[in-house]
């Protein structure tokens, strides 16, 4: 179990001054943030900007140049149990053989430990996870025989067997089919309702009447709070439109800001 944590009258995460660099420079420059419990936060800008790198940063799989990141009052590494995750892209071989199933219970694993075995509370955990993502009926198909939809939900059923305070998503509607797209809008917000949610995307128009904060990100934070406070040039980026090829966003914000950070 996490660590008991009062999050009525204080943020759940917080950022302070964060600074993060790859080899090629700084990335995240002097970001403050403040998430609280049940908060849906919706992360755009764009590409380059910083949007998985903050991700990233929170998971504790980046340590920060300078600046402090604390989730549930802890370090991350402390916290990072009570974290569900769902990568933008999830490389694996497509002939291993593995059940959707198999995929979904792995959330368990921080939980139970490597070798100790599941029971009867765990198998019951990841099968209402299946179902709330409505992945339940695709639970003996091998994950390599799945569409990118059906994967994907799957994915997010394993990071909510975690039973995570915080869920963490790298562009969760990106790649996926109609049916997925409608599953995932309309999971958020009753999720959101049990637990704090960062998310990236490209396209938050759907669920922009649900998200109580955004966040335009282009290596500084230009932008965070309620969405329908934002400057008129920042809510031209809510719903970007994307090449499918490249996943880049195309909207004229966006460009502009990338082609102004690469200067």
């Amino acid at each position: 179990m996490s660590e008991p944590f009062d999050a009525r009258d204080k943020p759940i995460i917080t950022m302070r001054d964060v600074w993060a660099s790859y080899d090629q420079g700084d990335v995240l420059e002097s970001i403050d943030l403040d998430v609280y419990d049940r908060e849906l936060v919706a992360l755009i800008g764009p590409n380059g900007g910083g949007k998985t790198t903050m991700i990233r940063v929170l998971l504790g799989l980046l340590a920060p140049k300078r600046g402090q990141v604390r989730v549930l009052g802890q370090r991350v590494q402390r916290a990072r149990r009570a974290m569900g995750y769902v990568p933008q892209e999830i490389r694996f071989d497509s002939e291993f053989p593995v059940s959707a199933w198999e995929v979904a219970r792995m959330g368990r694993l921080g939980r139970r430990g490597l070798l100790r075995p599941f029971n009867g509370e765990d198998e019951a955990i990841v099968a209402e996870a299946l179902r709330s993502t409505g992945a339940l009926h695709l639970r003996r198909r091998p994950i390599g025989e799945l569409s990118g939809g059906e994967r994907q939900r799957v994915y997010i059923a394993r990071a909510l067997a975690v039973e995570p305070r915080v869920l963490l998503l790298d562009e969760p509607l990106s790649n996926v089919d109609p049916e997925a797209r409608s599953v995932i809008i309309e999971l958020l917000p009753i999720l959101s309702e049990q637990m704090a949610i960062i998310m990236s995307s490209h396209d938050v128009g759907a669920i922009l009447p649900h998200v109580h904060r955004v966040g335009y990100l282009n290596r500084r934070m230009v932008y965070y709070g309620a969405p329908q406070q934002a400057p008129e040039g920042i809510r031209g980026a809510f719903a970007c439109p994307v090449d499918m090829d490249s996943q880049q966003c195309l909207c004229s914000v966006c460009t502009a800001a990338a082609q102004e950070a690469s200067r």
